[in-house]
Protein backbone atom coordinates (compact mmCIF):
# COMPACT_ATOMS: atom_id res chain seq x y z
CA UNK A 1 0.00 0.00 0.00
CA UNK A 2 1.65 3.75 -0.83
CA UNK A 3 -0.42 6.15 1.09
CA UNK A 4 -1.71 9.31 -1.02
CA UNK A 5 -1.37 12.54 0.44
CA UNK A 6 -4.05 12.17 2.29
CA UNK A 7 -3.39 10.00 4.67
CA UNK A 8 -1.35 10.54 8.16
CA UNK A 9 1.01 8.74 9.35
CA UNK A 10 -0.63 6.82 11.71
CA UNK A 11 -2.95 5.20 9.09
CA UNK A 12 0.56 4.20 7.19
CA UNK A 13 1.58 2.42 10.28
CA UNK A 14 -2.22 1.09 10.83
CA UNK A 15 -3.82 1.02 7.94
CA UNK A 16 -7.81 0.23 8.36
CA UNK A 17 -10.60 -0.46 5.43
CA UNK A 18 -12.66 2.31 7.14
CA UNK A 19 -11.13 3.72 10.26
CA UNK A 20 -12.34 1.34 13.01
CA UNK A 21 -13.31 3.24 16.07
CA UNK A 22 -11.71 0.97 18.32
CA UNK A 23 -8.68 1.63 16.44
CA UNK A 24 -9.02 5.66 16.86
CA UNK A 25 -9.81 4.80 20.59
CA UNK A 26 -6.83 3.35 21.18
CA UNK A 27 -4.66 5.82 19.79
CA UNK A 28 -6.27 8.52 21.17
CA UNK A 29 -6.07 6.89 24.63
CA UNK A 30 -2.56 5.76 24.26
CA UNK A 31 -1.46 9.65 22.75
CA UNK A 32 -3.27 10.94 25.99
CA UNK A 33 -0.95 8.17 28.13
CA UNK A 34 2.26 9.74 26.20
CA UNK A 35 1.15 13.20 26.83
CA UNK A 36 0.80 12.58 30.31
CA UNK A 37 3.67 10.99 30.94
CA UNK A 38 6.00 13.93 28.74
CA UNK A 39 4.59 16.35 31.64
CA UNK A 40 6.62 14.26 33.92
CA UNK A 41 9.70 14.82 32.24
CA UNK A 42 11.11 17.69 33.17
CA UNK A 43 14.24 19.89 33.79
CA UNK A 44 13.61 22.08 36.79
CA UNK A 45 13.60 25.97 35.83
CA UNK A 46 11.82 28.80 37.21
CA UNK A 47 8.63 29.69 36.95
CA UNK A 48 7.53 26.65 34.79
CA UNK A 49 9.64 23.46 34.00
CA UNK A 50 10.36 22.64 30.34
CA UNK A 51 8.69 19.59 29.73
CA UNK A 52 8.61 17.33 26.66
CA UNK A 53 4.61 18.12 26.40
CA UNK A 54 5.45 20.53 23.62
CA UNK A 55 7.30 18.10 21.79
CA UNK A 56 4.74 15.47 21.74
CA UNK A 57 1.91 17.36 21.48
CA UNK A 58 3.45 18.54 18.15
CA UNK A 59 4.67 15.30 17.23
CA UNK A 60 0.91 13.90 17.90
CA UNK A 61 -0.38 16.57 15.50
CA UNK A 62 1.84 15.63 13.02
CA UNK A 63 1.44 12.01 12.99
CA UNK A 64 -2.28 11.73 13.79
CA UNK A 65 -3.71 14.49 11.55
CA UNK A 66 -6.19 16.66 13.01
CA UNK A 67 -9.37 14.48 14.30
CA UNK A 68 -7.39 12.27 15.96
CA UNK A 69 -4.51 15.19 18.02
CA UNK A 70 -7.64 17.29 18.85
CA UNK A 71 -9.43 14.07 20.31
CA UNK A 72 -6.09 13.13 22.13
CA UNK A 73 -5.40 16.50 23.87
CA UNK A 74 -8.77 17.03 24.85
CA UNK A 75 -9.26 13.76 26.72
CA UNK A 76 -6.08 14.73 28.29
CA UNK A 77 -7.22 17.47 29.17
CA UNK A 78 -10.51 15.87 30.74
CA UNK A 79 -8.21 13.68 32.67
CA UNK A 80 -6.65 16.67 34.06
CA UNK A 81 -10.17 18.76 34.70
CA UNK A 82 -11.22 14.99 36.00
CA UNK A 83 -8.66 15.55 38.80
CA UNK A 84 -5.99 12.78 37.74
CA UNK A 85 -2.17 14.10 38.22
CA UNK A 86 -1.75 14.07 34.06
CA UNK A 87 -0.33 17.89 34.08
CA UNK A 88 3.07 19.23 35.34
CA UNK A 89 3.75 19.87 39.30
CA UNK A 90 0.60 17.77 39.59
CA UNK A 91 -0.77 17.12 42.46
CA UNK A 92 1.87 18.87 44.22
CA UNK A 93 1.21 22.82 42.77
CA UNK A 94 -2.69 21.37 42.41
CA UNK A 95 -4.94 19.08 40.71
CA UNK A 96 -8.60 19.74 38.55
CA UNK A 97 -10.07 22.73 37.12
CA UNK A 98 -8.01 24.91 40.05
CA UNK A 99 -5.03 24.17 38.51
CA UNK A 100 -6.39 24.97 35.11
CA UNK A 101 -7.08 28.23 35.80
CA UNK A 102 -3.76 28.77 37.13
CA UNK A 103 -0.94 30.36 34.98
CA UNK A 104 -0.66 27.66 32.90
CA UNK A 105 -4.00 27.30 31.82
CA UNK A 106 -3.42 29.40 28.39
CA UNK A 107 -0.75 26.62 27.79
CA UNK A 108 -2.82 24.10 27.98
CA UNK A 109 -5.60 25.76 25.70
CA UNK A 110 -2.74 26.63 23.09
CA UNK A 111 -1.66 22.55 23.21
CA UNK A 112 -5.12 21.85 22.02
CA UNK A 113 -4.94 24.66 19.31
CA UNK A 114 -1.53 23.61 18.21
CA UNK A 115 -2.95 20.27 17.79
CA UNK A 116 -5.50 20.72 15.52
CA UNK A 117 -2.87 23.17 13.56
CA UNK A 118 -0.53 20.99 12.75
CA UNK A 119 -3.17 18.14 12.49
CA UNK A 120 -4.35 19.89 10.09
CA UNK A 121 -1.29 20.48 8.13
CA UNK A 122 -0.89 16.82 8.49
CA UNK A 123 -4.36 15.53 6.92
CA UNK A 124 -2.77 17.83 3.80
CA UNK A 125 0.54 15.65 3.37
CA UNK A 126 2.87 18.49 4.89
CA UNK A 127 4.38 16.34 7.66
CA UNK A 128 5.78 14.38 4.54
CA UNK A 129 8.48 17.02 3.31
CA UNK A 130 10.65 18.38 6.37
CA UNK A 131 9.91 21.66 5.18
CA UNK A 132 6.51 22.06 5.28
CA UNK A 133 6.58 20.09 8.80
CA UNK A 134 9.04 22.68 10.39
CA UNK A 135 6.75 25.16 9.64
CA UNK A 136 3.56 23.63 10.63
CA UNK A 137 5.59 22.84 14.02
CA UNK A 138 7.01 26.34 14.61
CA UNK A 139 3.56 27.44 13.70
CA UNK A 140 2.22 24.91 16.43
CA UNK A 141 4.74 27.11 19.20
CA UNK A 142 3.40 30.37 18.24
CA UNK A 143 0.00 29.53 18.94
CA UNK A 144 1.18 28.18 22.22
CA UNK A 145 2.77 30.97 23.19
CA UNK A 146 0.19 33.34 21.96
CA UNK A 147 -2.31 31.80 24.12
CA UNK A 148 0.03 30.80 26.79
CA UNK A 149 0.96 34.65 26.96
CA UNK A 150 -2.30 36.21 26.97
CA UNK A 151 -3.75 33.98 30.16
CA UNK A 152 -0.65 34.50 31.87
CA UNK A 153 -1.04 38.65 31.19
CA UNK A 154 -4.47 38.48 31.83
CA UNK A 155 -4.34 36.63 35.00
CA UNK A 156 -1.39 38.01 36.91
CA UNK A 157 -0.92 41.29 35.05
CA UNK A 158 0.63 43.12 31.89
CA UNK A 159 2.25 45.17 34.82
CA UNK A 160 4.38 42.06 35.65
CA UNK A 161 7.34 40.10 33.82
CA UNK A 162 5.09 38.44 31.59
CA UNK A 163 7.26 37.89 29.16
CA UNK A 164 10.27 37.01 31.43
CA UNK A 165 8.26 34.30 33.05
CA UNK A 166 5.95 32.66 30.23
CA UNK A 167 8.41 33.16 27.20
CA UNK A 168 12.23 34.06 27.11
CA UNK A 169 13.24 30.84 29.26
CA UNK A 170 11.61 28.89 26.70
CA UNK A 171 12.12 29.85 23.66
CA UNK A 172 15.71 28.12 22.46
CA UNK A 173 14.39 24.69 24.39
CA UNK A 174 10.78 24.76 22.18
CA UNK A 175 12.79 25.67 19.22
CA UNK A 176 14.84 22.73 19.77
CA UNK A 177 11.55 20.71 20.35
CA UNK A 178 9.61 22.15 17.13
CA UNK A 179 12.95 21.14 15.03
CA UNK A 180 12.97 17.44 16.30
CA UNK A 181 9.09 16.84 15.83
CA UNK A 182 9.61 18.61 12.11
CA UNK A 183 12.51 16.46 11.16
CA UNK A 184 11.40 13.00 12.97
CA UNK A 185 8.21 13.06 11.69
CA UNK A 186 8.92 13.58 8.34
CA UNK A 187 11.74 11.26 8.46
CA UNK A 188 9.30 8.40 9.37
CA UNK A 189 7.41 9.11 7.03
CA UNK A 190 10.82 8.35 4.52
CA UNK A 191 11.43 4.88 6.46
CA UNK A 192 7.34 3.79 5.83
CA UNK A 193 7.86 4.66 1.53
CA UNK A 194 11.21 2.71 1.74
CA UNK A 195 9.55 -0.52 3.85
CA UNK A 196 6.67 -0.37 1.23
CA UNK A 197 8.66 -0.52 -1.53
Amino acid sequence: MTPNHSTTLIEAWWPTQSGSFLKSALVVVGGSLLLALSAKVKVPIEPVPVTMQLFVVLALGLTMGMRLATATVLLYLAQGAAGLPVFTGTPEKGIGLVYMMGTTGGYLVGYLAAAALTGWFADRGFSRNPVFALAAAFLGVAIVYGLGLLWLGTLVGWDKPVLAWGLWPFLLPDAVKATLAGLIVPAAWALTHSKQR
